[in-house]
């Protein structure tokens, strides 16, 4: 069982999101990836909004294992204003009534997947929510997508911004996961051209807070990890790419606030423009929790290679919808070690 989001972080995401959730007073929201990173950072928000402005709204979870969900997180299943669904998100059977919002946040980036088995999830998933949002009457449904849709990011490029036209090698497999996204942008602005249905869609780069995974792919809950288990820091490469992380109450706030108000079809970056080398942030995470351990960096760099960069403009989002990175990384950091601490994680 993992403990509540910290109400420091949800009272941060309430404050700066505040006038939009008059938008969902007594209606209904749906809402796949519900068990994820995300999705909880989602359905806790919404659960903590509701209680605070007495919304009277409804939200209806997609899951695979209920009964997992509910050891999960009791504190979300037992909630009145809560209701399970069980299906795989490429099948799943339409829930009676009426929807007035959808959010598609489920994502097979956490765990190794086949590509097959990856391209025909982020599809055949997209394909039946956005099925789904139509029949329900939805108004508004959210994308999270991800900056994999721009295949490589050129090391001379500082930001990779919205119009950038790079995209995925198609000749390598693991384009798959960035090129399944772009492929569901894609079915995104049709159904918004074809229905009344506003298609939001969040191209998401790097986080790190509460519920992130520790024991994947991504670096920083890696050296999370080891900081708080009082062990070396691995570094499996060479420490050179740069990548930058925004705190996941952050980014509650940018995903709540492109669902209300978003422009239709239009892809807006999620993360932080603040990029750190993979080998400064181990060192930044070891200084932070455990100046003691030591940092491992696997091999040396090549210095005919220019530093791989994943680090994306976030402009289009503060100019159009004024969103802003409020918590630095080192606070981002130790917030989500001390709830990692405090759910014995």
């Amino acid at each position: 069982m993992t403990p509540p989001l910290p109400r420091e972080d949800l009272q941060h995401v309430l404050d700066r999101t505040l006038p939009l959730w008059e938008e969902l007073r007594g209606r209904r929201i749906f809402i796949t990836g519900s068990t994820g990173f995300f999705g909880m950072w989602l359905v806790e928000t919404f659960l903590f909004a509701h209680a605070a402005l007495g919304l009277g709204a409804r939200a209806v979870l997609l899951t695979r294992d209920p009964a997992a969900f509910a050891r999960k997180a009791p504190h979300i299943t037992s909630h009145p204003a809560i209701e399970m669904l069980v299906g795989d998100v490429k099948i799943f059977a339409f829930p009676p009534g009426e929807f007035s919002h959808v959010i598609h946040a489920a994502a097979t980036s956490g765990t190794p997947v086949p590509p097959l088995e990856m391209l025909d999830t982020i599809f055949g998933g997209t394909r039946r929510v956005l099925d789904f949002a139509v029949a329900a009457g939805a108004s508004k449904c959210l994308f999270t997508s991800s900056g994999a849709v721009y295949g490589r990011q050129p090391p001379d490029l500082t930001y990779i911004t919205e119009t950038y036209p790079g995209a995925p090698d198609l000749s390598e497999p693991t384009s798959t996961y960035g090129e399944g996204k772009r492929v569901a942008e894609l079915l995104c602005a049709t159904y918004s051209r074809q229905y009344a249905l506003e298609t939001k869609i969040a191209r998401c780069f790097a986080f790190v807070g509460p519920h992130l995974p520790l024991d994947t792919h991504f670096a920083i809950g890696n050296f999370l990890r080891d900081a708080l288990a009082g062990v070396p820091l691995m570094v499996r490469g060479d420490g050179t790419p740069v990548r930058s992380y925004l705190h996941a109450a952050d980014l509650a706030i940018w995903l709540w606030t492109i669902l209300f108000r978003g422009t239709s079809s239009r892809a807006y970056n999620v993360g932080s423009e603040q990029g750190v080398s993979i080998a400064n942030l181990a060192c930044k995470v070891r200084d932070l929790l455990d100046t003691s351990l030591i940092v491992h960096i696997a091999r040396a760099p090549d210095p005919n290679r220019p530093p791989a960069r994943y680090v994306p403009s976030t402009a289009r989002a503060a100019e159009e919808l004024g969103l802003r990175e409020t918590i630095p990384l080192e606070e981002a950091i130790a917030r989500t070690a001390t709830w990692q601490r405090s759910a014995g994680l």
